[in-house]
């Protein structure tokens, strides 16, 4: 089998496997993977809805386009054999066909740049923040703060093994002081880097930025069901790096104040300026 087949066959396969995985995902919330997904998390927001939606799309184009390169050559190998064609043909140019294949192709580049562009703008824009919090990425472990609600900080480390289970936490994704967020609040994420680079990655919502020392980044996203959301440092920052999971829980903006109130307190500030940050114990 060519190439070309083998490439049909995979987007194929892709796309019947994706479609159990997504139902897997729904199953969890979408807040987690799954054991053998090879399809996305459920979409918890428009930006990441804008990405599967773009993804199926093109994985229906590549498959198309494979299917007929595959039937062109499976067509050719028939047709122009040296038993069925004994006599090659002599013809060293068709107009009409080099023009097909120049133009089609751009066609097609430009169907896909349209839907592209437009969902790059649309992640690329912040509307207005309801909520600004700020991801520092450390060697190894996430600091955060938040400067609209009282300026307190914390760190964010991995939980051991039995410290997860105990806590019924996934095993490398849960973390000891996670963030809380609102509910359908536009969430503004500043992040930057202490040492090397990060990127600070939240798959649920679309969002993968890095974080890198000496620069401020900014995305956003916009939560539209309460839940755990998981993610990861994306970025290879060094022996530990697998151990930077990111814990992102979205909740009722009764129980988001409630848990401000909380937290000024637990996340105590030696003065009004600078925030200290509480490590794990």
């Amino acid at each position: 089998m060519t190439w070309t087949g083998l490439a049909a066959v995979s987007a194929l396969t892709v796309l019947l496997l994706n479609m159990g995985a997504a139902s897997a995902a729904e199953t969890t919330g979408g807040s987690q993977p799954v054991p053998w997904q090879m399809y996305f998390q459920t979409p918890a927001d428009d930006r990441m809805r804008g990405i599967v939606s773009l993804h199926n799309g093109l994985l229906v184009i590549i498959t198309l386009i494979s299917l007929f390169v595959l039937g062109l050559l499976a067509y050719i190998v028939i047709k122009f054999n040296s038993k069925a064609n004994p006599v090659p043909s002599a013809t060293t140019h068709n107009t009409l066909l080099e023009v097909l294949w120049t133009v089609v192709p751009v066609l097609i580049l430009v169907g896909i740049a349209i839907p592209s562009f437009r969902l790059l703008y649309f992640e690329d824009t912040i509307p207005k923040a309801d909520l600004t919090i700020k991801a520092i990425g450390r060697q190894w472990y996430w600091s955060y703060e938040y400067p609209d609600n009282g300026n307190f900080a914390f760190d964010s480390q991995v939980l051991n093994d039995a410290d997860a289970k105990a806590k019924g936490e996934p095993r490398l994704l849960g973390t000891d002081n996670h963030v809380i967020l609102p509910v359908g609040k536009t969430i503004r994420v500043l992040t930057t880097g202490a040492d090397v680079i990060h990127s600070w990655a939240l798959p649920a919502f679309g969002v993968k930025i890095d974080a890198e020392p000496g620069r401020i980044n900014q995305t956003w996203f916009k939560a539209e069901k309460e839940g755990i959301y998981y993610g990861e440092c994306s970025e290879l920052c060094g022996a530990r790096h697998a151990y930077m999971p990111i814990e992102v829980e979205i909740v009722s903006q009764e129980k988001f104040d409630a848990w401000v109130a909380e937290a000024k307190k637990k996340f105590a500030q030696d003065d009004a300026s600078a925030p200290t940050r509480v490590a794990a114990q």
